[in-house]
């Protein structure tokens, strides 16, 4: 998604240092009547005129696209993907990337060629359930000489997702399983058989991770096991006695991962939702929003500031 260009703000840090510097020296040679000093101040003065320009140019032609951002759990990191384009016939230096009110999003790229894109990735912490918006990214460069520096704003619609974080009992609750019928079926567990492995699951339990594999320079799968099952879980927030709404929305999060990691088939009741029984990617993602999402609207919870 390309975000959308706004006003141009200009960013004055150091530049009062800079004047209060410059008069200092015209101070001295005019009280002195040091040539030096002229020589040195007129210099001084030539090379910081020269340098605005460049430092205004330096972002001209720069437009950014964002992707989209997988979802995360609260207390991971959200990665947010960015294509930086240079459609100028200049190389731009010194370009910084970041996230307004943030102090940990942000990345510097020392140069992007003419024509050409650089990818980064901004980072910061999920801090809160729901659905958030990076309602701006901004640029900025102090390139060459770091006298002022220059930001360009671009305007963003993108959203992201922050799954509840996952505690509490890891066992799923035996209490909740009706039968599809009166015949145990064959599921995923934590039986004896090994039954191959599957891509790991974020925020699942790492004990079942094919380090092995890891080591061998792939990607993190997790070891399967067969075993029985009675039938499908259902996974109720009404059943649970926590008093705190968030404690009962992560025992949940907790059970979905581990319902899905061992092949459960479950299904998830919410006050005013019920997502029937399945299993898989999509049926996974779709509890983890609804837990998320859950209490704060359609749109989700309200967007704090990135720190």
């Amino acid at each position: 998604m390309k975000a959308r260009k706004l006003p141009l703000l200009y960013s004055t840090v150091g530049f009062s240092g800079l004047l209060f510097v410059l008069g200092a020296m015209w101070y001295a040679a005019s009280s002195h009547n040091n040539a030096a000093v002229y020589l040195l101040l007129f210099v001084l003065t030539a090379v910081f005129l020269v340098s605005i320009p460049h430092t205004l140019i330096n972002l001209a032609g720069v437009t950014v696209t964002l992707e989209s951002v997988q979802p995360a759990f609260v207390g991971q990191e959200v990665s947010l993907p960015l294509e930086i384009m240079n459609d100028s016939r200049a190389t731009r230096h010194g370009i910084e990337l970041a996230l307004p009110g943030s102090n940990r999003a942000r990345q510097r790229i020392d140069y992007i060629p003419a024509h050409k894109a650089a990818r980064v990735t901004l980072r910061f912490p999920a801090r809160q359930r729901g659905e958030h918006s990076v309602e701006a990214i901004y640029l900025t460069s102090a390139y060459p000489l770091g006298f002022i520096r220059f930001l360009k704003k671009f305007a963003s619609s993108q959203t992201y997702i922050v799954y509840p974080k996952p505690a509490g009992e890891l066992r799923l609750p035996l209490s909740f399983v009706r039968r599809l019928d009166g015949r145990p079926q064959t599921h995923f567990g934590e039986g004896d058989d090994f039954a191959g492995v599957r891509p790991y699951v974020h925020g699942e339990s790492q004990r079942h991770i094919d380090w092995r594999a890891v080591a061998r320079g792939q990607s993190l799968m997790t070891k399967q096991f067969t075993a029985e099952a009675e039938g499908v879980v259902y996974l109720d927030f009404s059943a649970l006695r926590f008093a705190d709404a968030e404690e009962k929305l992560s025992q949940l999060a907790l059970w979905v991962i581990e319902a899905e990691r061992t092949r459960r088939p479950y299904g998830l009741r919410l006050p005013g939702t019920e997502i029937p029984p399945g299993i898989g990617q999509v049926h996974f993602h779709q509890c983890l929003r609804a837990l998320s999402l859950f209490g704060c609207g359609q749109r989700g919870a309200p967007t704090l500031p990135i720190t």
